[in-house]
This record gives structure tokens, C-alpha cells and sequence, in this order.
């Protein structure tokens, strides 16, 4: 477990159901708790080591209640402890702790690892393979994330959403529940803050369409129809009028042409004018888009 704040108390435990829960790990400080703990070497050659310290900070409501915390800043942390071997399959997966920040932060995470197999504890480092990853973690402006990070195949894989933590120096309840499902929820003081599916949200199953290296031919034609090359003009058809004089009408009987000039019935729409020609359309037998995708199934 790598830290750089104050951290009050850890459980990492199971649920079959709803009213059955089994604890594979649970941490609260107490006195002794030492005896449980394993402080690496990490960078402690080099001086670069911090110290862990069994307080309860500032700020405490009760003296007895105390974590364990880093001391001095710009330093590497790193501490262990063991717990039974579990399996999660076919029930939920609860990862809680409390982890205080209790100055404003520049850079520095209160994240915790879940590892599984053997570990050389006095070792344990930054770039010791662990299985899951979880916590709040804090760089500049850009950075102020909740890590949710998963091991699958000797691979990481990150939360692909950015859920944003905590940034004051009070205590947060950081919550990481994995449903048998794939399913998830992160919660911050027991509010949901994201859940979704480890299928949508981290990048480990391939993806089901990639681009193939297939590309689309000369002359291919994007055309859906093209004019009917069949279809001909009627040799006559220009010469049908747009309006042709009104059938029905007749000349009124006060009609004087010596006055009114020769009398000529009004136009009318011809019906047998159907516009300016335009040949068919037919539908071309490549139909279709180019589109350079195949499927994949991911198993």
C-alpha cells in the first residue's frame, strides 16, 4: 500500500448476499498494529524514505482514535500488509478506508494497492504488480482523480472516466464495490460518485469493430441511383404547352371586339404537362457505403 496522508482505518471484505458479509481484512490502528505491518526499504538507500507515525492528527474528536500517517513531506511510502488468500467469484467485492489530507497538497496520492501472490515486503515498491489500485490522487490543477486501476493478463488498466475526489483537509471514506456482474460503484463518504460496467469503463476486452486495412477501390461508385439509361425522351414532349386556353370557357354575351379587341378564351394548366423531362432513376447494384470496419468478437 503506497500513501501520503493520514489513513484511519481499512476493510477489505466480501458479500454473498445482503445479510452475509465476510471480512478477509480489517485495520483499524489500534495499539499493536505494528505487528502486522511490514515497512519497505523502498528508497531508503538513498535517504529518500518517510517515516509512518501512529496518531490521530489534528483536528481529532477522539485522541484514541488514530491511523497512521507520513512524515516528513517529499518523501516515498511504502507499507504492506498480509491477509487471506479470497476469491471475489460469484460475490461483491467491498474495498472502504478513511484517508485524510491534512494540508494542502501538491502532488501526492492516498490510494491503496490489492495485491495477490508473493510479495518480498521489505521491497515493496512503486513498481511492485499488484491487482487492484484505488484512491484519490492529487498534481497540480490537472490532476484530481479517484484511481480505480485493475490488473488483468499482467496488464494495467485505468478507469477510462474522470471522477474527480476530494481536495480539503477533512477525512473521506474512499468506497470501491465490484459486483459479480462486472458492474461497479465508487463512492466518496458513502455517496455514489460513478458506477458503470468494467466492460464500457476500462479498456480490456478488444474492441468489437477495428479499421481494416481494406481500402475502398478506384472506382467505387458512392452513387445510390443513376438516371435510367432506358428511359427516353418522348419525341414530342417539348412540345406540350404548360397552359392551354380554357375548354370550358365562352365569350361573354356584352363582348364588343370593336371595343374590347378579339376575344380569346383564358389559360388554363395543361393537364398533359408534367414539367421539364427528367429521366428515371434506378437503383445501382453496388448499393451501399464503403465502410472499412470488421467485427471482432471478443471471447
Amino acid at each position: 500500500m503506497q500513501l501520503s496522508a493520514l489513513l484511519f482505518s481499512l476493510f477489505l471484505l466480501s458479500y454473498a448476499a445482503i445479510s452475509s458479509a465476510e471480512v478477509f481484512f480489517e485495520e483499524r490502528f489500534d495499539d499493536g498494529w505494528e505487528s502486522c505491518w511490514v515497512k519497505s526499504d523502498w528508497k531508503r538507500p538513498a535517504g529518500l524514505a518517510g517515516k509512518w507515525l501512529h496518531t490521530a492528527g489534528k483536528w481529532h474528536g477522539d485522541p484514541d482514535d488514530k491511523g497512521i500517517q507520513t512524515y516528513p513531506d517529499a518523501r516515498y511510502f511504502a507499507i504492506s500488509a498480509r491477509f487471506p488468500q479470497f476469491s471475489n467469484k460469484n460475490r461483491t467485492l467491498v474495498i472502504q478506508y478513511s484517508v485524510k489530507h491534512e494540508q494542502k497538497i501538491e502532488c501526492g496520492g492516498g490510494y491503496i494497492k490489492v495485491l495477490s501472490g508473493y510479495l518480498n515486503q521489505k521491497k515493496f515498491s512503486g513498481d511492485t504488480p499488484y491487482s487492484i489500485m484505488f484512491g484519490p490522487d492529487i498534481c497540480g490543477t490537472q490532476t484530481k482523480k479517484i484511481h480505480a486501476i485493475v490488473q488483468y493478463k499482467s496488464q494495467n488498466y485505468p478507469l477510462t472516466k474522470d471522477v474527480q475526489c476530494e481536495t480539503d483537509q477533512l477525512t473521506h471514506v474512499y468506497t470501491f464495490i465490484i459486483q459479480p456482474d462486472a458492474s461497479y460503484s465508487i463512492l466518496v463518504d458513502n455517496r455514489e460518485r460513478d458506477s458503470g460496467s468494467f466492460y464500457k469503463d476500462w479498456e480490456i476486452l478488444p474492441p468489437r469493430k477495428i479499421k481494416s486495412e481494406t481500402k475502398k477501390p478506384e472506382d467505387w461508385d458512392d452513387r445510390e441511383y443513376i438516371s435510367d439509361p432506358n428511359n427516353k425522351k418522348p419525341a414530342d414532349y417539348d412540345s406540350i404547352p404548360a397552359e392551354i386556353p380554357d375548354p370550358d370557357a365562352t365569350k361573354p354575351d356584352d363582348w364588343d371586339e370593336d371595343d374590347d379587341g378579339e376575344w380569346s378564351p383564358p389559360k388554363v394548366p395543361n393537364p398533359a404537362y408534367k414539367g421539364p423531362w427528367k429521366p428515371k432513376v434506378k437503383t445501382l447494384l453496388i448499393l451501399g457505403s464503403f465502410i472499412p470496419f470488421i467485427a471482432v468478437i471478443a471471447v
